[in-house]
């Protein structure tokens, strides 16, 4: 059986590792390069309706 100590070490553990994950994620998508520019149908279709 686990015991109440080996438990609350775990959750730290997963919760501080589900963190570090969420800030590497933000930290690859801020600095990621953009792909081809986006071709004019492209353009039109991000547009929110009242733009177009």
């Amino acid at each position: 059986m686990i015991t109440d100590n080996a438990l609350y070490t775990l959750a730290i553990f997963l919760g501080s590792a589900a963190m570090l994950m969420i800030v590497l994620y933000h930290f690859l998508e801020v600095n990621a390069k953009d792909g081809a520019p986006l071709t004019s149908q492209r353009k039109a279709d991000s547009l929110p309706a009242k733009s177009r």
